[in-house]
């Protein structure tokens, strides 16, 4: 089995909206639905989907404890550069790009949390290349 896609609530996805253009298309994220001012969908790498909406059941959407949206990378510098941009365009800074040991020997990550306070990773797992 693999993702399909995650749902990311937002209280204000046309203040989101930005700040998704921004970093989700530097790790190979291209639009494609859009239902704004309600919902837009990003499909990345891989096919996967990032849908960033307002909570269906009308309540205020709130970040869970623990929940994080892990993205991957094609290099550090790709890391560096979404962390860079997504900091730019309005994130928190959850933790700096660097080795996480802990995680494992390959892995270099970073971490935000977008204007909602959603947490989100940027990955890359040298691994890979």
């Amino acid at each position: 089995m693999s993702l399909n896609y995650v749902m990311i609530g937002s209280n204000d996805v046309s203040r989101a909206r930005p700040y998704f253009d921004a970093v989700l298309p530097l790790i190979g994220g291209a639009v494609c639905a859009d239902y704004m001012p309600h919902a837009f969908c990003y499909r990345l790498r891989g096919g996967g989907r990032i849908w960033v909406a307002s909570p269906f059941d009308k309540q205020a959407a709130t970040p869970g404890n623990g929940n994080m949206v892990g993205l991957n990378c094609k290099s550090k510098e790709e890391v560096q550069a979404a962390h860079a941009v997504a900091l730019a365009n309005g994130a928190s800074n959850e933790g700096d790009p660097g080795p996480r040991p802990q995680y494992g020997p390959d892995f270099y990550g970073a971490y935000v949390r977008d204007l909602d306070g959603n947490k989100m990773s940027f990955v890359y797992f040298a691994e890979t290349d």
